[in-house]
C-alpha cells in the first residue's frame, strides 16, 4: 500500500526536514516487506490567497484516485501507536492501494475536504503547527510500521 503525504506548505532543508527525511526513510525500508510504501510527499501552496477552500482544491488535486483518505484534524480520534499501526494493517490488508494522510495548513482543512474523509485523525486535544504534524506522523509512520515488523523500536 503507497502511502501519501499530502500537506499545505513547503518545507524547507533544517531540523523538521532532517526528521521528516530520517523517519520515512526508515519507514520505507521497514514497510517494505510489509507490503507498506514507498511513501511519498506531496506539497501544495495556495500562492493566491484564496484560503482554505483553495487549499483544499490543491490538496484535493494531490490524493490519488481510489486512495483512502485520512485528514488529521483536532476533531479526529485519538490513537495509541499500537492503534494506529492496527489501522495501518487494516487498510493494507482491505487491499486498498494507497492511503492519503491529508494536513492542512494554518487554518485547518476545508469542512468539504474534511467531510470527505474516510478516518480523522487526532494527535491529541492540542493543536499543532502543521510542519511539527508531519513530524509526527512521519514518526508514527515508522512507529507503526515496526510494530507491524514485531520490531523492538516500540516499547510499551
Amino acid at each position: 500500500m503507497r502511502v501519501h503525504i499530502c500537506a499545505v506548505g513547503r518545507l524547507r532543508g533544517g531540523p523538521e526536514r532532517a526528521l521528516i527525511d530520517d523517519y520515512l526513510t526508515r519507514f520505507d525500508r521497514t514497510g517494505r516487506n510489509l507490503g507498506l510504501g514507498p511513501v511519498s510527499l506531496h506539497e501544495v501552496e495556495d500562492r493566491k490567497g484564496g484560503g482554505m477552500a483553495a487549499e483544499a482544491a490543491l490538496l484535493a488535486r494531490a490524493i490519488p484516485d481510489g486512495a483512502l483518505v485520512c485528514c488529521l484534524d483536532e476533531r479526529g480520534k485519538a490513537l495509541s501507536s499500537p492503534q494506529f499501526a492496527d489501522a495501518l494493517g487494516g487498510w493494507r490488508d482491505q487491499g486498498r492501494g494507497d492511503v492519503a494522510f491529508v494536513i492542512g495548513g494554518a487554518d485547518g482543512i476545508d469542512p468539504a475536504l474534511r467531510a470527505r474523509a474516510d478516518a480523522l485523525l487526532s494527535f491529541g486535544k492540542m493543536v499543532w503547527p502543521h510542519m511539527l504534524a508531519r513530524v509526527m506522523l512521519s514518526e508514527q509512520l515508522y512507529r507503526a510500521a515496526s510494530i507491524l515488523a514485531g520490531s523492538p523500536y516500540h516499547r510499551a
